[in-house]
């Protein structure tokens, strides 16, 4: 193929790969354009790989993340008359050294008057329990389509969709992980999806480089209100025991804020088998276990600060393991 006819996604993997001195960074409008281009289905699967792998070793750019974001909310088919979300929180590594509490946390908010959409991936790494099937356990429904999704919000407050059914060439975009070898870029922007457009966010990150380039994305893409953290095996979940740096927007203000230590104890307890029932006996009370409890209301407390239910770490903790000791012990609001 000569210049005159080249592909016309050929001009984004020239740019990102044209050696130390002369390739650069997409901007936020040629990252857009680009993965709209692949969302089409209109690059070549060789393409692909090249410009996901091309993005992934330099690490993504805030702009390139917001262009990624813009283009994938764009290929999303949203229900016609949605309920408003308030809180919209991804889940895309599951857990593999403690139970997914967070879980917990969520459908608190929920039984306080809180709508919250999770999102997620499941199966992408062997021997980590994953949302959809934590949340089975508990008796909530998984949804199977953004429509179903805004049914389980209107009449629970609680929603989760899984990437598989709210975007499937997103998720097999994901699942190319298998081929490559390597994450990609997918699986940092699936986070920012928010396809109700939540005015909050809650993220959780493994590797704190990302919690900057989120933080500056979501404030390109105009997002009033975010949380992103470092959390428990990648997932949005607080470590009580040690101290929390949260990167945050606050009506579009950037800023951090260090989270004291909240739990009991310094010492750091992984799960040595992940049975999801416990969720449900911690819930109702049958499970009398206070670091899980730590966890649930340190996390719900970040969540709470967020959506502007309290001015400070204290007054949202107070507030978390007030709502935690006065909850409804028979079954969460998204227990079907």
């Amino acid at each position: 193929m000569t210049k005159t006819n080249e592909h016309p996604f050929a001009q984004y993997v020239r740019i990102l790969g044209k050696g130390p001195t002369l390739s650069r960074s997409l901007t936020e409008e040629e990252t857009h354009a680009a993965v709209s281009m692949i969302l089409r289905g209109e690059v070549e699967p060789i393409q692909l790989g090249a410009f996901l792998c091309l993005v992934r070793v330099k690490t993504e750019t805030p702009e390139e993340l917001a262009g990624f974001a813009r283009a994938a909310r764009d290929s999303l088919v949203l229900p016609a008359d949605p309920p408003p979300v308030d809180l919209d929180w991804p889940s895309y590594a599951g857990k593999s050294r403690r139970l997914p509490w967070f879980l917990l946390s969520a459908l608190l908010l929920a039984d306080n008057g809180v709508t919250v959409f999770m999102h997620g991936t499941e199966g992408h790494t062997a021997g980590r329990l994953f949302t959809g099937a934590a949340l089975e356990a508990l008796g909530v429904p998984v949804a199977r389509s953004l429509d179903e999704a805004a049914g389980h919000l209107a009449a629970r407050r609680f929603a989760y969709v899984r990437l598989a059914d709210m975007s499937p060439k997103l998720h097999e975009i994901i699942g190319l992980k298998a081929v490559l070898g390597l994450r990609n870029p997918v699986h940092t922007v699936a986070r920012m999806l928010n396809p109700f457009g939540a005015p909050c966010q809650m993220l959780g990150v493994a590797h704190p480089p990302y919690r900057d380039a989120h933080q500056k994305a979501a404030a390109l893409l105009g997002q009033p209100n975010l949380a992103v953290f470092k959390g428990e095996g990648g997932e949005a979940e607080r470590r009580p025991e040690k101290p929390c740096e949260v990167f945050t927007v606050t009506d579009g203000a950037l800023a951090s804020e260090v989270w004291p230590p909240f739990a009991r104890t310094t010492t750091v307890r992984h799960d040595d088998e992940l049975d999801a029932g416990r969720l449900k006996a911690v819930w109702t009370g049958a499970s009398d276990d206070a670091e899980a409890v730590d966890v649930i209301v340190a996390t719900a407390a970040v969540a709470l600060k967020l959506l502007g239910r309290a001015a400070t770490h204290a007054e949202a903790e107070t507030l978390a393991a007030e709502l935690w000791r006065t909850r409804n012990t028979v079954a969460p609001a998204g227990a079907a």
